[in-house]
C-alpha cells in the first residue's frame, strides 16, 4: 500500500465522507423520482459514488461517515424544488474540490480517472433530467414578472394617490385577482396556439398561481402596518427579494446568468414602481383629491 502524506490522506477523508454522502442522496432520490429511466440513472450514478468511495477507502483504510446533515438538506431541496435544482445546487458546491483533486492526482493517478468518470456521469444525468417545474418555468416567470411589475407600479402610484392603507390594500387586492385571471386565461390561448408538449391549462394554473402569490406577498404590509410609506418600501424589498429568489432558482436549474436575469427584472420593476410614483403624486395634485 502506498504511502501517503497527512495531507493526502485528510483530502482523501473529505472525498471519501462526500462520495459516500452522494451515494445515499442519489439513492433516496432514485426512490422518489417518477421517470424510470432517470431513476436508473440515479441508481448508477449512486453506485459509482460508492465505487469512488471504496476506492479512497483503500488509501486511508478508514470507514467514514456520510454528512446526515447534507443528505437531510439536499434531498429536501429536491423535494420541495425538483430533482435537477437539487443536484446542479450539490454539484455546484463541489467545484472548490478541484484545487484538492489536482494535488491528489500527483500522488493518485486514479484521482484524475475519478474526477473524468464523475463529470461525465453527472453531466450525463443532469442533462437527462426533465421536470416539470421546469417545463412550465415560462408560464411561472410571466405571472411572477407581470405581478412585479404591474402590482408595484400600481401599489407606488396608489400609496401616493390614496395615502391610506385599507384602500391601498383593498385597489391593490380588486386590481390583483382581476390580472391574474386575465394572465391565466392569457396563457391558456397563447398555449393552446403553441405547438409545445405543454398543457394550456397547466400553464394558466402555473401562471395564476405565481401571479395570485406574489400579489399577496406584496399587498400583505397595508394589512399589517399604518404607514403607508413604509408599507411600499416593504412591499418593493419583498419583489426584489422575490425576484433574486426566482433567478437563482432559474440560474441553478437551467444554468442561466444570475446577474443578468436579476438586474433585468429588479430594473424594470423598480424603473415602472418609479414612475408609477410620481405619475400618483402628480394626478393627486391636479385633481385635488383628499382622501
Amino acid at each position: 500500500m502506498q504511502n501517503i502524506s497527512d495531507d493526502i490522506r485528510q483530502k482523501l477523508i473529505l472525498f471519501q465522507k462526500t462520495e459516500i454522502t452522494e451515494y445515499h442522496i442519489y439513492k433516496r432520490l432514485a426512490k422518489k423520482i417518477k421517470s424510470v429511466e432517470n431513476a436508473k440513472l440515479l441508481e448508477e450514478i449512486a453506485e459509482d459514488e460508492l465505487r469512488h468511495y471504496n476506492g479512497w477507502k483503500k488509501y486511508t483504510n478508514q470507514e467514514v461517515k456520510p454528512s446526515w446533515f447534507n443528505i437531510w438538506f439536499y434531498y429536501t431541496l429536491s423535494v420541495v424544488f425538483g430533482v435537477t435544482f437539487g443536484v446542479k445546487l450539490m454539484e455546484l458546491g463541489e467545484e472548490s474540490a478541484q484545487k484538492n483533486y489536482d494535488a491528489v492526482s500527483e500522488v493518485i493517478p486514479e484521482a484524475r480517472t475519478y474526477q473524468h468518470e464523475e463529470e461525465q456521469h453527472e453531466q450525463q444525468l443532469l442533462n437527462m433530467l426533465d421536470e416539470e417545474r421546469l417545463e412550465y418555468a415560462g408560464s411561472i416567470v410571466l405571472g411572477l414578472s407581470d405581478a412585479l411589475v404591474e402590482l408595484t407600479g400600481a401599489l407606488a402610484g396608489l400609496t401616493l394617490a390614496l395615502q391610506n392603507t385599507q384602500l391601498i390594500a383593498l385597489s391593490g387586492l380588486i386590481t390583483g385577482i382581476a390580472a391574474s385571471m386575465s394572465m391565466a386565461a392569457s396563457e391558456y390561448l397563447s398555449t393552446r396556439s403553441e405547438v409545445t408538449k405543454k398543457n394550456p391549462v397547466r400553464a394558466a394554473v402555473y401562471t395564476g398561481v405565481a401571479y395570485i402569490c406574489t400579489v399577496v406577498l406584496l399587498i400583505l404590509p397595508y394589512l399589517l402596518f399604518d404607514n403607508f410609506y413604509l408599507d411600499l418600501a416593504i412591499a418593493l424589498t419583498t419583489a426584489v427579494i422575490i425576484i433574486a429568489v426566482f433567478n437563482f432558482y432559474i440560474s441553478i436549474a437551467k444554468g442561466e446568468s444570475f446577474r443578468a436575469r436579476f438586474l433585468e427584472m429588479a430594473g424594470l420593476t423598480l424603473g415602472v414602481a418609479t414612475i408609477s410614483f410620481i405619475i400618483g403624486y402628480f394626478i393627486r395634485i391636479w385633481l385635488g383629491i383628499e382622501v
